[in-house]
């Protein structure tokens, strides 16, 4: 479904992502993984048309690497990125909303499957999105995300800074999305979140993948861990 071959990115002068080799199938999740300034975020920005990608980026067979985001967006990759945004004036209900992509044609996510999904929202959906905690920020970009139908979504770092127990709601809510045949593309840095949903694992390391697996695979290789991931 979406395949990623020899990326390159660049930050002015700074050579950040250095060859990058990935691909994701129909249903599966991976994440991928790596310590910041690895280059994950922006491998995913890259992919995104956020930033200028160099190299190969194909979606459904599509070469899509340099497109504008609206019309990647519109061919059914999501994208939730990191600083969860939305529109503090508006409601949950009116956020949620505007993430429906076509109207006319509604997709396998609607609004009451998003609120009845998640009491939090549901309880709180005519209240303006900005007094909302982190958490429930940050299921309702992922919810909005999901109200475009996309067949692959991209989420990144959705647990930065959440308590445990909101870290645990933020990964039965990845969960769900895997269970309804929804491709996922992981950004994590916590590890028993992304051992316990994802088919494979990407491992990353000064902008290339250095480990590519699956979960047991990656709980075997302690040096990969040791040298990539532990802090």
């Amino acid at each position: 479904m979406l395949e990623v071959k020899d990326l390159h990115a660049y930050y002015g002068k700074s050579h950040i992502l250095q060859g990058v080799d990935m691909n994701i199938q129909a249903g599966e999740v991976v994440s991928l993984l790596g310590r910041n300034g690895v280059g994950r975020s922006t491998t995913v920005k890259a992919i995104m048309g956020e930033v200028t990608p160099h190299g190969t980026v194909r979606f459904k067979g599509k070469d899509i690497a340099g497109l504008p985001s609206y019309k990647i967006a519109h061919l059914g990759l999501g994208y939730v990125p990191e600083h969860r945004d939305i529109f503090p004036g508006l409601t949950v209900r009116q956020n949620l909303l505007l993430g429906i992509k076509n109207p006319r044609k509604p997709g396998r996510w609607k609004l009451d499957d998003m609120l009845e999904m998640f009491p939090n929202l549901k309880a709180r959906a005519d209240t303006a999105a900005g007094v909302l905690s982190g958490g429930e920020k940050q299921m309702l970009t992922t919810c909005r995300t999901l109200m475009g139908d996309p067949e692959l979504i991209m989420i990144d770092e959705p647990t930065e800074g959440l308590a445990p127990l909101i870290v645990q709601q933020v990964g039965d809510l990845i969960a769900r999305i895997a269970e309804a045949g929804v491709a996922i593309l992981l950004v994590e840095q916590k590890l028993s979140i992304a051992l316990r949903i994802s088919h494979r694992l990407y491992v990353m390391g000064h902008g290339q993948i250095v480990f590519e697996g699956t979960p047991d695979q990656l709980k075997a290789n302690e040096a990969v861990r040791k040298d990539w991931l532990e802090v």
